[in-house]
């Protein structure tokens, strides 16, 4: 049954409301993020570990909380009719996890080249080599370049706020990009957790597409636009400068996104003891981890600190060349076999041989603390060069 619903303001809403304690899984916190998000319509796809969340968004709108929801054919389809929806001017929600991710890839650059504000949640889990089910991330490597903002959940509390708060920074005129919310499947999906939630009967303002920088489809008034800017003469010098200068605006519009990320989810990055010459750099679930083998140094008299990365783009550069300007070792434990977010790190701060890619677990395995607490003993014992 539907609950009677007040809009409020998004800034009371996301930032101010008073909030309650529930112990929910963070398919749960999904759906309880959309049903405050005044969402217009969500397309489904069954895949593990992404499933039961959008099972419950259906249960949402059965209730009365979404005006449209349906099955699609499959996960390329499912982003297809959510980019209709977008253009449209509704506001929208799907998800996927792994090959699902891969089946749609096509799609994810083209909601970003037609500055489409779709949330989509990725419940990460190994791909194929061979297939797996399991907690692995290795997809949102695949993700990094398609033009979307990308933010990586560690708890069910991070991906119940991240998916909420993404709309509102989506949404904004100078952004109007699409946002994946991340989080590791199972270890967050499929486990209950304390998560604080603002009342029920809170939902945040409808979208306004006209505040959009791009105008909505208008099957009403002629004449409808096929397609956007499609430049598509291949032969004319002028379609490649203005494909050229859009790839740049929507880099420039992810790059504006900073301040709202900053604004609603209190910084792109977060550190525990700043002036650390050790650190451990990670995003995820393996924060979490992260957070537990600090403990296990701290009893061996190693003090180290943690940068908790939230979002992978845009990406923190400033932030971590600052933070880590006088680091000695950087330690970035991982679930997945490319050590991307390794990569990352090593891109953008000096002196990168003290970025440590690993250790990485993949295919399903854990990651105890005691493996990445090894890692950071086994360095110092080396003395001061730390070499992969």
């Amino acid at each position: 049954m539907m609950i009677q619903q007040q809009v409020v303001d998004a800034e009371y809403l996301l930032l101010q409301a008073e909030r309650k304690m529930a112990f929910i899984t963070g398919s749960e916190a999904v759906a309880e993020a959309i049903k405050r998000a005044n969402v217009d319509m969500a397309i489904a796809y069954p895949i593990t570990p992404q499933s039961e969340s959008m099972h419950l968004i259906g249960d949402l709108y059965a209730q009365g909380y979404l005006k449209d929801y349906y099955r699609g054919e499959n996960e390329f389809a499912v982003m297809a009719g959510i980019h209709g929806a977008s253009l449209g001017g509704g506001r929208v929600f799907t998800a996927t996890s792994g090959p699902g991710t891969l089946r749609a890839m096509e799609m994810f650059p083209v909601w970003a080249g037609s500055r489409q504000p779709v949330v989509c949640a990725f419940m990460c889990r190994g791909i194929s080599l061979p297939p797996s089910i399991q907690p692995e991330n290795i997809e949102m490597s695949m993700l990094l370049d398609t033009g979307m903002l990308m933010f990586h959940a560690e708890t069910a509390q991070d991906f119940f706020d991240m998916i909420l708060k993404a709309y509102i920074i989506a949404e904004q005129t100078e952004v109007h990009l699409p946002v994946g919310v991340f989080a590791d499947g199972f270890l967050v999906t499929h486990t209950r957790d304390q998560v604080k939630l603002p009342p029920e009967n809170f939902k945040l303002p409808a979208y306004t597409p006209e505040s959009a920088p791009v105008p909505v489809f208008d099957m009403e008034t002629p004449p409808m636009r096929i397609t956007r800017d499609p430049l598509l003469n291949k032969s004319n010098y002028i379609s490649y400068a203005a494909n050229a200068s859009w790839h740049q605006e929507i880099l420039a519009a992810a790059d504006r996104a900073r301040k709202h990320i900053d604004h609603y989810l209190g910084g792109l990055l977060e550190v525990v003891d700043p002036d650390a010459k050790i650190f451990i750099a990670a995003s995820g679930t393996a924060v979490s981890q992260s957070r537990e083998a600090l403990k296990l140094i701290e009893k061996k008299g190693v003090k180290a600190g943690l940068i908790k990365i939230k979002s992978i783009r845009p990406f923190p550069k400033d932030e971590l060349v600052k933070i880590t300007e006088h680091a000695e070792l950087i330690v970035v434990p991982e679930f997945n076999a490319g050590g991307w977010l390794a990569r990352e790190i090593k891109s953008v701060i000096d002196n990168n041989s003290r970025v440590i890619a690993g250790p990485r677990v993949f295919g399903g395995m854990t990651l105890p603390p005691e493996l990445i607490a090894k890692e950071i003993m086994q360095r110092l014992r080396g003395g001061s060069e730390y070499v992969e």
